[in-house]
């Protein structure tokens, strides 16, 4: 046996120490192609130091994929979708491969590998950053792109700061962040997914991994925007379109969009941690109906159970749960429950001894479970990357369903624990892949969900409610989002709108925020304009913490009352026009709550400071959110005209303009050519209107079409077709307004048409199908008086326009309406 002399034995021992550090303080690269296989749509390459594939997944969408390891099969939470048959012409020679289609082209780079893309005119839309590519340091892998001039970056979700993301850095971790600061990153949800903006281009990202991730865009460099994680491999969607609302439904069909929800959950929704007992649920719910404040919701936080115990009921506080359920749905309110994954670990507890006996809970790498703090004490957690976790799960939610709840509130999913810090070491199945938490953490909340809904869909044969804190790209497939601890400040309400914005262009359409700030008592003012601001947001849910001031629209004196109460007025008369916003987002994933990016893409001052929390909801309205306090704000409005909500007055577009504010109405405008669907006063979604269908028209120039539509509103019929869909077009230049044969099997509820022309002076006729119709004018008002009198004893009215109002009769033939 030849022996190592003892300084080569101990140069031997140090190299093999130093390896691993040598591997985690150098760069690796992807280096030079070495073999290249081409096969359909797909190209596999093999470079020095990794593999990649590269897959054409639809004409506008390039999937790349490189590790430093052959490839595994692929898996995602995420992504949904499968390649679309796609015509790719695919060709090398020796310094690159080319990959064009009908809408993009692709050139990798051999030497070394690199990735750019171009538009089918060759104008450059992204492309690696020369000399550094893609490339690992340890176990991280980052792709760096070239930064263009003046580019833009939107998006990536649930994230603090600015609309334009240019300058700083982010990080997805799901984190649990009580009252989070304005700055603070990150907070509770991980959407790995932007759009780039640059010479009238637009292209989106989506960074499919898990991992903890870090994105960078311009931030401490001139140099480059990144994207890469701690783990796994670099994965990323490239998806290119001229507007960005086919990037979204590009994106959104990659990773889904949401179901139709129930329209009860587009209500307002009063809620406090916490209302208990029962009888003070009764008491607020017989006050919302005694004030005529229109509501449909009553959300339960974690006082209603018995020590915090997940699917129990305090039997002190709430002797009979089927009886409240059964009692509230007969005044018009749906209960909604929070629930939070932590099993308390307690001999005797049902679920605990189910779930011990079912084995689904995350375990130690040594296979003990584990054990985290949270509400109820020491507690297990079920493991929702396994099947078995998720149908354990949907078992016991069923109970929930049973006792008459109808939308489950998932909190608590980061996984939020005591300390905050879960082991690393924590092992969850993934599927029959086990991985360790550092791969799972940022997916729990999506598979909790996911869960969730299954099991209250299985169970109530309605559609259920779910509302979701922590999540991951796909959440949207299963519930609603929102921004968690908030504060009651001014910064808090306007930061709430960017996230929104944020979470709509990364595909999250059902959103909302804690109206009034969770944390902290808001001012009267405060309230009032948050409150004014939440009837033009996706999900309307007023709630504040424990240890504050009472927060229901009655708490801040009889003005606030009577404002608050006009602005959910006008949310419920506007249900037509939401529920139909809803149903193309649902369709399209094009969302409700849109920044003016959205649609002014290259008009660079929707990116100001100034103007950025500005939106449109959905197509028609135009909100300017300002802080209360102020008493003239500047506004910017779009190219074309804008109609003042209240008074008609109109604004030419391409201008900024400063504006007097009060804190009687927010600042409203209408897009010139808009439809807008409207109904009756009601105080509940249980509650029939009136037979006629209020639609709203603007006078403009631009051709427009509204889909408008209606189903029952609670069951998955639509599904199977049993919807009510129609398409209403204006056109300006024909002076037509056409409602096309609706599409569907279900009966409208509307049995006649009140059209409201608003704008259309001295207008003389209206014919339907060549005949005339009788126009009658007088003053319109979207808001109720406010009916105290000021100082000097006037009364205050409402402000109002003149409008011009024909009725006819509702079809379903083809309605040609001359203006």
């Amino acid at each position: 046996m030849n022996k190592v002399p003892l300084p080569a034995f101990f140069l031997l021992l140090l190299l093999l120490i130093r390896l691993p550090l040598m591997a985690q303080t150098q760069v690796v690269p992807v280096g030079n192609v070495n073999n290249v296989s081409i096969s359909g749509q797909q190209v596999k390459i093999k470079t020095n130091n990794a593999f990649a594939e590269i897959t054409v997944y639809s004409p506008s969408v390039v999937r790349v994929r490189i590790d430093k390891h052959p490839l595994p099969a692929d898996f995602s939470y995420a992504v949904i979708a499968k390649p679309l048959p796609t015509k790719a012409e695919i060709t090398q020679n020796n310094s690159e491969i080319s990959i064009i289609t009908d809408s993009l082209k692709v050139r990798i780079q051999k030497s070394p590998f690199a990735v750019s893309f171009f538009s089918p005119s060759g104008d450059v839309i992204s492309e690696d950053e020369p000399g550094l590519g893609t490339s690992w340091i340890g176990d991280e892998v980052t792709t760096y792109k070239k930064m263009q001039d003046n580019e833009r970056f939107i998006g990536l979700g649930e994230k603090t700061g600015n609309l334009d993301r240019k300058g700083e850095g982010y990080t997805n971790w799901n984190s649990d962040v009580f009252g989070y600061a304005t700055n603070r990153d990150p907070i509770y949800a991980t959407i790995p997914f932007y759009i780039g903006i640059h010479h009238r281009t637009n292209y989106g990202i989506f960074f499919d991994n898990s991992y903890q991730s870090d994105f960078n865009f311009g931030a401490s460099n001139n140099r480059f925007s990144s994207f890469g994680a701690r783990g796994g491999e670099m994965n990323y969607y490239f998806i290119y379109h001229p507007q960005i609302t086919d990037i979204i439904r590009s994106y959104t069909g990659l990773t889904g969009r949401m179901p139709m929800p129930p329209l009860w959950s587009l209500g307002y929704q009063q809620n406090r941690y916490s209302y208990y007992p029962d009888t003070e649920v009764y008491r607020i719910a017989q006050t919302l109906r005694e004030k005529k404040i229109p509501a449909d919701g009553i959300t339960l936080d974690i006082h209603y159970m018995d020590a915090y115990k997940l699917f129990t009921w305090n039997k002190e506080r709430f002797p009979d749960p089927a009886q409240l359920t059964s009692r509230l749905k007969d005044m018009g309110f749906r209960i909604t429950v929070i629930v939070d994954p932590g099993i308390k670990v307690e001999d005797g507890y049902h679920a605990y001894e189910s779930g011990k006996k079912e084995n689904i809970f995350l375990k130690y790498a040594d296979g003990q479970n584990y054990t985290g703090q949270v509400w109820p004490g020491w507690c297990h957690f079920p493991d929702f990357t396994s099947e078995k976790g998720r149908n354990w799960w949907k078992g016991q939610v069923k109970s929930y369903i049973r006792d008459g709840v109808s939308g489950i509130w998932n909190d608590m999913n980061e996984i939020a624990t005591w300390g905050q810090k879960m082991p690393n070491n924590v092992i969850f199945n993934y599927e029959g892949q086990p991985t360790t938490h550092l791969q799972a953490h940022n997916i729990y909340g999506l598979e909790m969900v996911r869960a969730s809904y299954e099991g209250a869909r299985e169970s109530l044969q309605k559609r259920p409610f779910l509302l979701t804190r922590a999540a991951y790209a796909g959440s949207q497939r299963y519930s609603a989002l929102w921004t968690g601890d908030n504060r009651a400040e001014e910064d808090h309400m306007l930061l709430g709108v960017r996230l929104l914005n944020s979470l709509g262009v990364s595909g999250f359409p059902f959103t909302g925020m804690d109206v009034g700030g969770f944390t902290g008592n808001p001012s009267v003012s405060l309230y009032t304009r948050w409150m004014q601001i939440g009837a033009f947001i996706p999900y309307f849910r007023n709630h504040t913490g424990v240890n504050t001031k009472s927060a229901e629209p009655w708490a801040f004196g009889e003005e606030t009352l009577e404002i608050t109460r006009n602005y959910i007025n006008l949310r419920y008369r506007l249900l037509p026009y939401l529920y139909s916003t809803m149903y193309t987002a649902s369709r399209t994933g094009v969302p409700v709550m849109r920044t003016l990016a959205l649609q002014n893409t290259f008009d660079a001052p929707v990116y100001d400071t100034r103007f950025q929390n500005q939106y449109q909801f959905g197509d028609a309205y135009m909100v300017a959110p300002f802080e209360s306090s102020k008493e003239f704000g500047s506004i910017y409005f779009p190219q074309g005209k804008w109609y003042n909500l209240y008074t008609d007055a109109v604004t030419t577009g391409g201008q900024d303009t400063i504006t007097s504010l009060n804190i009687k109405t927010l600042p409203v405008y209408v897009k010139e050519s808009s439809i807008v669907p409207m109904q009756s006063q009601v105080q509940s979604t249980r509650d029939k209107p009136v037979d006629t269908l209020f639609l709203h028209l603007y006078k403009g120039s631009q051709p427009n079409t509204f889909v408008y539509y209606e189903d029952d509103g609670e069951s998955f019929a639509y599904e199977k077709g049993d919807f009510y869909e129609r398409a209403i077009t204006y056109d300006p230049a024909q002076r037509l307004l056409t409602l096309q044969k609706p599409r569907g099997s279900y009966s409208s509820e509307f049995h006649h048409i009140q059209l409201v022309l608003h704008g259309f002076d001295n207008q003389q006729r209206v014919t339907v199908n060549g005949n005339a119709v009788s126009v009658d004018v007088h003053p319109f008002s979207f808001l109720s008086p406010i009916s105290r009198f000021d100082p000097q004893g006037s009364f205050i009215p409402a402000e109002s326009c003149p409008v011009q109002v024909a009725t006819f009769a509702n079809s379903n033939e083809l309605l040609n309406v001359g203006l």
